[in-house]
């Protein structure tokens, strides 16, 4: 009898339920079943996530599934990281969880460096210094309510709790916490200390591949559900994206394309120094006894925000030709910087950059998709030769697979083999759910570990090769010193 398995795949945005099968002939197939909006709404004066509203979208889901005649599944569940939900002691949620992107972190990262010592939490931990990191968002927290909590759960273990009884932390989400210590490979207590937590308030670190229990189907009397074992996959969506690169070697890294573009290598070897710490590279934990080595990038999050801001008027693909046909590298902008994380209106915050540091402003919509794309492409070029330094010496990356959402944007691949140099792999668009549904796959047998489970990606998604054409390479150069520049 053929499984079937399910990827629960959320972002920031939206989010689906995703149906896969393994075919006779090797293919891994994917159908999406289920697709639904999510973001966060202003509640009690912060950004808060519709966590119900998940719940029910997901079961929403699963009764669709039922209803085409499956009865049986696997389930596996990846969300965006960092954000948590506090539980009483009655196992309910205390209030709706706080966006990552809430405005109560903004000094957060200052008052934290005056007790205790932001290269040291590097050393320690070897994630990057970001505002919205658990550990920051923590230190900010109301201390009544996180002195009432009995349980702290990741956004997916959350979710994996309300449908299984079973409270779990798993490993590649817990790692960007900032509160794990990779030489001990436990919580660092020193550090839970700093932040008012304890040991026992957090659920028991698990590894992605690991049964989590069945569907409480009585829970939920309202839904006909399937009969549905979960699995607790990799429920960092970047770690379920990477599991799900086709990547072949060692000579390659990966970007990871959708709100955030995650630019990385996946290695063995956790790389804490003081290189990485002053390049803010963080080393995350990937399944299998893995780092993902990367840098975080704002990425999609920039053009979504324009599209938005125009009532969605144009595609994105329209937005891509618009820049297509647009004089290129007008301005440089950081993309990193933090008056694009969450602006009341990105458009209006590209325009001031633009005044702010002297350069032509982008009026038209060509002209702010264009200023965008440029700067990606430059900042993923700068990014990954910073990663070929830091991997040490005669270490060469001859490919970039991009994945995810973004690897769609044929322009953009084209525009970042141009200005990186080296030959671009786009593909697959679903790279989250594949990763999602492999490592499920692998922990039921279907698949003997992560090397045989990518081949199956390449015979079963179209992919694309996006070789490097001539590029005036000053204009990095250039780049590179106005970013010297702006920080200075």
């Amino acid at each position: 009898m053929t499984e079937t398995y399910i990827a629960v795949d959320i972002g920031a945005s939206s989010g689906r339920l995703m149906k896969s099968e393994r075919q006779p002939n090797g293919q891994v197939t994917l159908e999406e079943i289920h697709r639904f909006k999510n973001g966060f709404h202003l509640k009690d004066g912060h950004d808060r996530w519709e966590i119900r509203q998940l719940t029910n979208e997901i079961l929403l889901g699963l009764e669709k599934l039922k209803k085409s005649g499956v009865t049986n599944c696997y389930v596996g569940i990846d969300t965006w990281a960092v954000d948590y939900c506090l539980l009483d002691q009655a196992g309910e949620l205390i209030e709706e969880p706080i966006s990552y992107r809430d405005s109560r972190t903004e000094q957060a990262v200052k008052q934290f460096s005056t007790t205790y010592s932001l290269d040291k939490l590097y050393e320690k931990t070897g994630i990057q210094i970001q505002p919205f990191n658990t550990i920051f968002q923590l230190f900010v927290e109301n201390n009544e309510t996180l002195a009432a909590a009995d349980k702290l759960l990741l956004i997916p273990d959350y979710l994996g709790y309300v449908f299984t009884g079973k409270a779990v932390t798993e490993k590649t989400n817990a790692s960007t916490m900032q509160l794990l210590n990779p030489h001990t490979q436990t919580w660092d207590e020193e550090l839970l200390a700093v932040v008012g937590i304890t040991a026992e308030q957090l659920a028991p670190l698990t590894d992605a591949g690991t049964l989590l229990g069945e569907l409480q189907r009585e829970k939920f009397p309202n839904f006909d559900l399937p009969e549905a074992t979960f699995i607790t996959v990799a429920t960092h969506d970047t770690a379920s994206a990477v599991i799900g690169t086709p990547g072949e070697g060692d000579d390659w890294a990966y970007i990871s394309s959708g709100t955030w573009s995650l630019l990385g290598i996946e290695t063995p070897v956790f790389n804490g120094s003081k290189d990485a710490f002053s390049a803010n590279y963080t080393n995350e934990w990937g399944a299998y006894k893995t780092i993902r080595f990367l840098k975080n990038i704002m990425g999609m999050w920039l053009i979504q925000e324009v599209a938005r801001q125009q009532e969605y008027r144009y595609s994105y693909a329209e937005l891509a030709d618009m820049a297509a046909a647009t004089p290129a590298f007008q301005q440089f902008i950081d993309v990193n910087e933090e008056c694009f994380l969450n602006p009341d209106n990105m458009i209006e915050a590209l325009q001031q950059y633009c005044e702010r540091t002297q350069q032509k402003v982008p009026k038209t919509a060509g002209e702010i998709a264009r200023c965008i794309y440029d700067n990606l492409a430059l900042c993923y070029a700068v990014e990954l030769e910073k990663t070929e330094q830091l991997m040490g010496e005669n270490a060469k990356i001859d490919k970039l697979h991009i994945v995810g959402g973004g690897s769609n944007n044929r322009f953009l691949n084209q525009l970042t083999a141009n200005v990186t140099g080296v030959t671009i792999e786009a593909g697959p668009g679903e790279a989250t759910a594949i990763g999602n549904i492999l490592v499920q796959m692998i922990t039921t047998g279907v698949f003997a570990n992560v090397k045989e489970a990518r081949k199956a990606i390449k015979q079963s998604f179209d992919l694309s090769i996006h070789q490097p054409e001539a590029f005036d390479r000053t204009i990095i150069e250039k780049y590179k010193k106005f970013l010297k520049g702006a920080t200075n």
